[in-house]
Parts: structure tokens; C-alpha cells; sequence
């Protein structure tokens, strides 16, 4: 195929010039300086027609650069293409985060260990919400993990408002899935880390939440970072969604928390369609092939008109 077909049309002429170098006739005579090539190269037909190709190669030249010039093209292999996720992050920066959680706090704990998530989920985006009492999505969803990991350090527990210093998951849950929905393509997830207990998620608000969430296609992962295990409504609102609740007990078992989380949402490979791709290669190389043999041609058999 063709993305210039009506370039064809100029084939005519390298057609046309075929016919007259095969089809014209005259006489001909030999010059004193042609003596000698004639007589190393004979006369009579064959010699007629090895002139009648050297001749024809210029146009076959120019047909070849019609070709090209027309844009040849075929169907390229579909490629794949990795789908994308979008993955919010939900980090409580309540008082108790400044808890001791292997060599610093348990905040940082969770900051080391999402940002060693962003390097083996290259091709997500990722947007991060702090939360205590009220919540404030800190790095819009992006897909440069330079961008969120520069950012976190300006926001901690012991900077936080006092607006900040108690826990309140529902509320930034919520919070949190409206950034997502915002997002029409590639899949959903949110990642929630916290050590507290939450009253808003009391009396079965943990279910109306995790209903919530399933229906716009997120699914929640909860990271208990404190000595206790999660309480029930955290593990009914992750659990719901597909997604699980993990307790690490140290620094090495929150890295292999992400980990699991990774393995457990695979980024899907998407079949993409086939396309049309540029097709240059076979007209080049026998361009420079024909090329080739009219110059070594010109150095040894030539044409005289008269």
C-alpha cells in the first residue's frame, strides 16, 4: 500500500522512456575513438541489447524513486502496550506516625517504602493524599516518580496543622476516590497506610465505603503500620474492594508489603492494533543496487546517438 497512490501516475514516465530506448530505431555509425571498444566488445544483438539495459537503468532508477517518494507502507506486528494504573496513596501524618518504626518513625518507614514501590511500577501514575482529621492531596496522580518523591519531605507529622492531628479514614478514603474518578483511563487503586483507628468507620459506614469504591473499580490496600493487628472495619473496607490488609511488624516486612501488593496487581498488557509503518528498506536497497551497476557501467559501455 501506498500513502500517496496519485504519485503512481508518474510511473508513465520512466514507462515511456523504457519504450524509446527498445523501440527507437536509426543508424548509427562508430567514431575513431570507439574503434577499439568495438572491437574488445563485438557488435550485432547481444551487444544491442546489454546497451539496451545500461540504458534502461536510469529509469528504473526513477521508478524506484516514485516509489518512495509515494510513501510505501505495510502492516507493522501490533504492538503491546502496558496499561496503565492509577494509584493513590493515603498516608496518615497523625501524631501517632511519629511512633519508632525500625531506625526512624513510622512515617518515614512509609515514605521510604512507597517511594522503592514507585521504581518497580514505572508507567503508573501516582498521587498521594495526607490525612489526620481533615485530608490534602499533596502531589496531583503524575507518572514522574521524581516529582512525588521530591515533594514528601515537605509535609510531615510534626509540620501537620492542628486540623491534622487526629484519624479519620472514611473521610480521606472518600477523598482520595474522587481524584480517581477523575481519571477515565486505566485501572484504579488506592493504597491506604495508617496506625489508628477510625470513628467514621463505625456502624457499617466501612461497608457503604467499600460499596462505593468497588462500584467506581478501586480497589484498596490497607497498611497497618502499628504493634496491633488492623481493626475489623479496615480489614471489611479492603477486603470488599478485592484488595487485602497487611500488618508489617518492621521495616523489611513493609518492603515486602509493597512487594505483595505489586504481585497481586500485575500491570495488565494491553494487545495493541495493527498499524501501517513506513515500508522504505527493499525500494532503497534496490535503488542502490541498480545505481551501482549504472555507474560501473558508464566506466566501460556507453551509448553514442549518432
Amino acid at each position: 500500500m501506498f500513502a500517496r497512490p496519485w504519485l503512481l501516475l508518474f510511473l508513465a514516465l520512466p514507462v515511456l522512456h523504457l519504450v524509446w530506448v527498445w523501440q527507437r530505431r536509426g543508424g548509427r555509425f562508430a567514431m575513431p575513438f570507439d574503434t577499439d571498444g568495438s572491437r574488445r566488445l563485438g557488435s550485432g544483438g547481444a551487444m544491442r541489447a546489454l546497451l539496451g539495459v545500461v540504458e534502461s537503468l536510469p529509469a528504473l532508477l526513477a521508478a524506484l524513486a516514485v516509489l518512495v517518494l509515494a510513501l510505501p507502507q505495510e502492516l507493522a506486528a501490533p504492538r503491546q502496550k502496558r496499561s496503565l494504573t492509577n494509584i493513590q496513596f493515603v498516608v496518615d501524618i497523625s501524631g501517632s506516625m511519629t511512633a519508632k518504626f525500625g531506625k526512624g518513625s513510622r512515617y518515614d518507614a512509609s515514605i521510604q517504602a512507597i517511594n522503592d514501590f514507585l521504581d518497580y511500577r514505572q508507567g503508573d501514575s501516582f498521587g498521594l493524599t495526607f490525612f489526620g482529621n481533615n485530608y490534602i492531596h499533596w502531589v496531583p496522580l503524575t507518572s514522574d516518580p521524581s516529582a512525588f518523591k521530591n515533594v514528601t519531605p515537605f509535609m510531615r507529622p510534626e509540620n501537620a496543622p492542628p486540623a491534622f492531628g487526629g484519624t479519620e479514614i472514611g473521610k480521606a478514603v472518600l477523598g482520595a476516590r474522587e481524584v480517581l474518578t477523575e481519571r477515565a483511563d486505566g485501572d484504579r487503586m488506592m493504597v491506604l497506610i495508617t496506625d489508628g483507628w477510625s470513628s467514621d468507620l463505625d456502624n457499617g459506614a466501612e461497608m457503604e465505603i467499600a460499596k462505593r469504591l468497588k462500584r467506581d473499580g478501586i480497589t484498596l490496600f490497607a497498611v497497618n503500620i502499628q504493634d496491633q493487628d488492623a481493626n475489623g472495619e479496615i480489614v471489611n473496607l479492603a477486603r470488599m474492594t478485592g484488595g487485602e490488609v497487611f500488618n508489617p511488624g518492621d521495616t523489611n516486612a513493609l518492603r515486602e508489603v509493597f512487594q505483595k501488593i505489586d504481585a497481586m496487581s500485575k500491570a495488565k498488557i494491553e494487545q495493541g492494533t495493527p498499524e501501517m509503518v513506513d515500508w522504505f528498506v527493499p525500494f532503497c536497497i534496490a535503488g542502490l543496487s541498480v545505481l551501482g551497476v549504472y555507474l560501473l557501467a558508464l566506466l566501460w559501455l556507453r551509448y553514442t546517438p549518432w
